[in-house]
């Protein structure tokens, strides 16, 4: 059986997000209400385009029942935290027009948090839930790793993937024999490194995404002060020489960066444009209360014709390591139109 993992922008059925539990990545108590809060706003947006379920610890889904409203539906599972790109399976279709989900192993961010344990089970036991078959893997990795054109070609960044605490043994070319065979990749466009200070590694959800075929958004840098410029910079030079699974090049517009913003331990905080979640009908897009927000919103909104841009507030999710493309998962639908 032949798989192919959809591009984001194809129709969905479900949204899937986990709700906030991990106090520490907020610092207090009150700046976990605050993403909490912040969570349950993405989660009704999302709602207003596509059938949403709101995963949450059994002694918090009362809690997310009344901050998301009855229009999100909300299922009890265990839980460490609150990532469902990373934690959830990632949903490939089968040759036969089936779904099927891909179980990474998670360990953690590379061991970074623990525990971990719920979160590494969440995908087996969601699949088994819904009755849709799983595949495993020895791959060591999160979804916010990787970014899709539906086709056939990936883009994803050395600083994860190759890390030994995600490769687990594996070579470069053992990685993308495993997309191959799980996710029906033939071309993979390797980038260096990620945003700077990215605890992920470098996920590639912060840094580039696909915007449409044969169409990349690039999140940039035009100071020549700050890490991310070089990383940026580096990024376009590879993806300006990359070619797609069938041999053609990119369309790559370069979103502005928002100006460093720092979180109350002093942390700077991972802004990124790229990290927007494609509903049915919508794009859903994050605003740093910056003058780059209206410059970002109209550029991703000007790669998706037709879909509503609903712009949202989202330093209070960023101050816990990611942005609105990271707490969501697209079901895609059950059959393409």
């Amino acid at each position: 059986m032949d798989y192919l993992m959809p591009a984001e922008w194809t129709p969905h059925q479900r949204c899937w997000i986990a709700w906030p539990c991990r106090e520490s990545l907020w610092h207090t108590a009150a700046g976990l209400d605050a993403a909490r809060h912040a969570y349950a706003q993405v989660a009704r947006a999302i709602a207003a385009f596509e059938p949403v379920t709101m995963i949450a610890r059994p002694e918090d889904a009362a809690m997310a029942r009344q901050l998301c409203g009855d229009g999100v539906q909300v299922a009890p599972y265990p839980l460490d935290d609150s990532w469902m790109r990373d934690i959830g399976p990632s949903f490939v279709r089968r040759s036969d027009g089936a779904l099927a989900g891909v179980c990474w192993r998670f360990n953690g961010w590379g061991g970074k948090y623990r525990p971990f344990e719920h979160d590494a089970a969440l995908a087996t036991a969601l699949l088994d839930d819904l009755g849709i078959a799983r595949l495993e893997t020895p791959l060591i990795m999160e979804g916010g790793a990787i970014h899709v054109d539906g086709r056939g070609t990936m883009i994803a960044t050395e600083q994860c993937l190759l890390n030994p605490n995600r490769a687990a043994g594996l070579s470069r070319a053992g990685i993308e024999a495993e997309f191959s065979r799980l996710l029906g990749i033939k071309q993979v466009i390797w980038l260096g490194e990620g945003l700077s200070g990215d605890e992920t590694d470098g996920h590639v959800d912060n840094l580039c995404c696909f915007a449409g075929e044969g169409r990349l958004l690039l999140q940039g840098c035009a100071d020549r002060a700050d890490p991310n410029f070089a990383i940026a910079a580096d990024a376009l030079a590879r993806l300006k020489a990359a070619r797609d699974c069938d041999g053609r090049s990119f369309e790559i517009g370069i979103l502005p960066m928002p100006a460093p913003r720092h979180d109350v331990a002093g942390a700077r905080l991972i802004l990124s444009y790229v990290n927007f979640y494609i509903a049915n009908g919508a794009v859903i897009v994050p605003a740093f209360d910056d003058p780059a927000d209206e410059p970002a919103r109209a550029m991703i909104g000007a790669c998706f014709p037709g879909r509503q841009v609903v712009q949202l507030p989202a330093l209070d999710i960023v101050a816990g390591g990611g942005g609105i493309h990271c707490i969501t998962q697209q079901m895609p639908a059950l059959s393409l139109p």
